[in-house]
């Protein structure tokens, strides 16, 4: 199960990638109606996918880098809230989208580059 998981969490950042880049390529945000959904859908799959996923081993560092999966997860939920909340500005989830990218960015190369060490070390 938790292999399948993993496999499916890249849906999620895709329906985040759609939501995020709609009002690009709408030209405003006059689709934030489905926008949101979107985004939010994606932001839920992978939080889930992440929390029923967990690093199961005994490398501790390979447990923080998979939690820092996790963290980019929760800041994607949070930039949803404020897709939602109203009053709020652009910028608010923007920046949330672009902090949990970055970890999950972060996080992704520093787990290939450690898999990489250890099967080097073996």
């Amino acid at each position: 199960m938790q292999k399948y998981l993993e496999a499916l969490a890249p849906v999620g950042l895709l329906l985040i990638a759609i939501g995020a880049l709609a009002p690009l390529f709408a030209g405003g945000f006059g689709c934030l109606w489905w926008m949101r959904w979107v985004y939010g859908a994606g932001a839920l799959w992978m939080l889930l996918c992440r929390l029923f996923s967990p690093y199961r081993g005994t490398d501790l560092r390979m447990r923080r880098l998979v939690r820092m999966q996790a963290w980019s997860a929760l800041f994607f939920v949070a930039a949803t809230v404020f897709l939602f909340v109203p009053g709020t500005a652009p910028r608010d989830w923007l920046a949330l989208t672009m902090a949990g990218a970055a970890v999950q960015v972060i996080a992704s190369v520093m787990i290939t580059r450690h898999e990489m060490k250890t099967r080097a070390a073996k």
